[in-house]
Order: C-alpha cells, then structure tokens, then sequence
C-alpha cells in the first residue's frame, strides 16, 4: 500500500470519470466547436453568475491572464506574501505582465481590508500604480486557510472606492465553499474575475477555468493563446469536470474530516513542536529542532508514505479522494508508532 500525501494533485481519474471522458462530444476547441468545453464553461458561469468563462490547461495560466488582463507593464499587484501568483508561479507576473507585487504580511495567508490600504502606492509618478488586489482561498502556505467572507466584502469596497480590480485564485475554493457553508454566487458578486481548479480537490487529470463579465474577459482567449494554452479537442478533459462538479464536491468534507485526525495524532507525538490550524485538507506542522526534517521523511518513505517538507523543519499533509479509508487507518498507526 503507497500511501501519498505529498498533494491533492496526485490523484488518478476514477472508472467513472474515465467513462464520462470517453463519452465526450469533442471538437476543434480553437474554432469554439467543442461542445463539453462550451457546456462546462457555461455551466461555471451560470455557477458564479458571470458571463464569460474561459477554460485552460492550467490554475497558473489561468491567474497569469487574470493579471495581464488587469494590469499594464510597470503597475503593481497587492497579494499576501504567501500568494501563489508570487511564490509558485515562476515569476511570471514579472515576466508575463511586467508587473511588481507588493506583500502583505498576513495571517496564515489572509490579510484585512485595512492592510490593503495601508499598502496602495500614492499617485505620484515616480510610484508603480496599484492596480489589482488578488486573493487565494483556501491559502495554501496558510495550511488550507478559509478567508472570513465578510472581510472579503470589506477589501472589495477598498477595490471599489479606489479602482482596483479584485482576482481570486480559488484553486481550492471549492474546499471553501463546503467547509464555510458558501455559495458560488457569493463569491462571483464580489470578484472581477475568479480562477477555480479541478486537478486538486476534485480529482480531475488536467484543468482551470477563468470567470468573469464580458468586458474584463474580452482578452482572455487571446491571451491564452499567447501563452500557448489553446487546445483543439479538449472536450474529454472538460468531460472530467463536468463529472467532478456532479460527484466530487460534496465529498471534500471526508478530506476535511482526515486532516483533522492526523493533526490530532501529529499533536500528541513528542517530536512536533506544532501542528497549524486545520480548516480543510491541507496540514501544516513543524517538528521540534532536535529531529531531522529529511530522516523524518525518509522513514515515512521506507513506509511507503510520502509527504513534502516545506524547509526549517515544517512538512504538509495534503488528504485527497484517492487517500482511502484503510490509508487512513494505516498511517495513523504508522504515525503512532514512529520513532525518528
């Protein structure tokens, strides 16, 4: 039994989705003749209650045209520190866009409305511009994090009252929206345009959509293009998502309930120092300084379980559909057992 835990993005497509796939009705999705691609990005519009939606290989090129399509070379982007457009994405905000981030020290990944004022640049000309104000919910350096809604109300009046367009990278929102009790539609009334994934908590192979009105989204196929990301019969891996939507969300509180039980078992082991907060599916812990981070992965490794460290002695857990209920009860007791 391999046990891997290193992601949510390493899961297989099940029997059922692979069926779903195979029946897709496909076309040349760079003439827009792809029929499940057409229906999935309808259907996540009507979802957020926007008008356009715009299906992509992947989450990255999905923020990286959100930001080209907010912004023009030399403005600048306010994100938390841990924000996966700034640390995950190969610098392609500079490269792609020409623009600079300005970091909020935030908490667990999330800031408030007031620590975005503080950071918009004055307008005097020797400033770079603030432009656009982007969010990652859940944050994932923050340990899955979940932002309180009503502060993210508060951060779009600051958008609003001083012009800055408002992204969400929501690659993970759908592990929000179940643990918050939330709607697509909340979130789609307050973005300007949204990035949501389906290769991590819901299980499919390949792919991200992009949502928005009509007037911010009028660029996004072409620049898409630009990035290399049109693709001809994309159908069957929009299929994909179309099967997740229907059979994989609901479920994500499974994951939620697993990473709760291994913090709690990672709590009670002499070797954590501690372990963060848990609100989904990602678990965050730090091993106390006289245990080795890459002993203590090899050992979990000679177990035939993977997990990934994150430096200076932390480590993430990530809980996945593929991570079974008899993995479970195994790595509990392998956790209880270790000795590093």
């Amino acid at each position: 039994m391999t046990i891997d835990l290193r992601s949510d993005t390493v899961t297989k497509p099940s029997k059922a989705m692979l069926e779903a796939m195979m029946h897709a009705k496909v076309g040349d999705d760079v003439f827009r003749e792809d029929e499940t691609v057409n229906q999935l990005e309808t259907h996540i519009a009507k979802m957020f209650g926007k008008q356009t939606a715009l299906f992509f290989p992947s989450g990255t090129m999905a923020n990286q045209t959100a930001i080209k399509l907010h912004t023009s070379p030399g403005d600048q982007v306010i994100c938390d520190k841990y924000a996966h457009i700034y640390n995950y994405e190969s610098g392609g905000a500079a490269f792609n866009s020409g623009v600079s981030c300005k970091l909020i020290d935030g908490e667990r990944g999330m800031f408030t409305a007031q620590q975005v004022l503080d950071v918009i640049n004055p307008e005097a000309y020797y400033y770079s511009p603030s432009r656009l104000v982007e969010i990652e919910n859940t944050a994932n350096r923050g340990g899955g994090s979940c932002w309180d809604f009503n502060e993210i109300l508060k951060i779009k009046n600051v958008c609003v009252e001083n012009k800055l367009g408002f992204h969400l990278d929501g690659a993970r929102l759908w592990n929000a929206l179940v643990e918050k009790n939330e709607t697509t539609e909340q979130y789609g009334k307050v973005f300007d345009t949204i990035s949501v994934c389906f290769s991590k908590g819901l299980g499919c192979p390949v792919g991200s959509v992009l949502v928005g009105d009509e007037t911010i989204m009028k660029n996004a196929i072409r620049i898409r293009k630009v990035f290399g990301g049109n693709m001809r019969q994309a159908g069957y891996l929009a299929a994909a998502a179309l099967y997740a939507l229907d059979s994989n969300i609901d479920r994500l509180v499974d994951d939620h309930n697993k990473a709760r039980e291994i913090g709690q078992m990672l709590s009670e082991l002499s070797i954590i120092k501690t372990v963060e907060p848990i609100e989904t599916n990602i678990v965050i812990f730090e091993l106390n300084t006289d245990v080795n981070e890459k002993a203590f992965i090899r050992k979990l490794s000679e177990k035939n379980v993977h997990i990934i460290g994150m430096g200076t002695n932390k480590l993430r857990i990530v809980t996945h559909l593929d991570y079974t209920d008899a993995m479970h009860e195994k790595f509990l007791e392998i956790l209880k057992n270790l000795i590093v």
